[in-house]
């Protein structure tokens, strides 16, 4: 059986408005240059594929870099 712990911890307001600038300004860094550049190289070109591996591509390098990325954002929100 589980047991969850009933001490409760309180968290300021400072911290939890903090983590959800900081989730949504990461959110926004992983999602939306990948998207840009699907959809530009879609119109631009027509071509689907290639627009498709790119924004893939991008968006798998910028999450191997997302710890920086996150450590970075913290010390500016900091």
């Amino acid at each position: 059986m589980i047991r969850f712990p009933k001490k409760k911890t309180k968290t300021s307001t400072e911290i939890v408005t903090k983590t959800i600038w900081i989730s949504t300004f990461l959110a926004m860094i992983l999602s939306l240059p990948p998207l840009g550049l699907f959809l530009g190289i879609y119109f631009l070109t027509g071509n689907l594929i290639i627009g498709a591996i790119v924004g893939f591509g991008v968006h798998f390098v910028t999450l191997v870099f997302s710890s920086k990325i996150s450590k970075f954002l913290i010390n500016i929100m900091s």
